[in-house]
């Protein structure tokens, strides 16, 4: 017997899936990464972007510049900053003065709940704007500069 189409096109049972699997993990913040939807699914790139499309239309998630998707929740507040600016906010928050040590990458993606090359990308951009100095394998990054409330990166 030969395969016949399903009316309800594939990358609405993936979208369906991340649903259910949002509906099931009340402590879910990130959706899966496009490259797991494909490899999970069985299915293009093309098909696993039209499912993300599906669940940004439907309010379930939204894009993130420089990170994965974010699950949306109602009533949940999000800070929708770059990650870069969100990280710069730590030595506010921790009072770090000029020259003491910044908080480890993978401490930071453990904080933000992000990957490390993801915490990476941010720190390096804070480097390049004279924020932190440092860094690199093995080395502990310091605090340069204080940067402005506004949260500039």
């Amino acid at each position: 017997m030969s395969q016949q189409a399903n009316p309800r096109g594939t990358f609405l049972k993936i979208a369906d899936s991340v649903k259910r699997q949002i509906e099931d993990d009340p402590t879910m913040t990130e959706l899966p990464s496009l490259a797991e939807l494909m490899r999970d699914h069985k299915v293009s790139r093309g098909v696993a972007l039209r499912a993300f499309g599906v669940l940004r239309q439907e309010g379930v998630a939204e894009p993130v510049r420089g990170e994965r998707w974010r699950v949306v929740r109602a009533g949940a507040p999000v800070d929708r900053r770059p990650l870069d600016q969100r990280i710069a906010e730590v030595i506010a928050t921790e009072g770090l003065e000029v020259g003491e040590a910044f908080p480890s990458a993978s401490a930071l993606a453990e904080r933000f709940g992000v990957s490390r090359p993801t915490v990476t990308k941010s720190l390096e951009k804070l480097e390049a704007a004279g924020v932190l100095a440092g860094g690199g394998q093995g080395k502990v990054r310091t605090v340069r500069a204080v940067p402005a409330r506004k949260g500039r990166s």
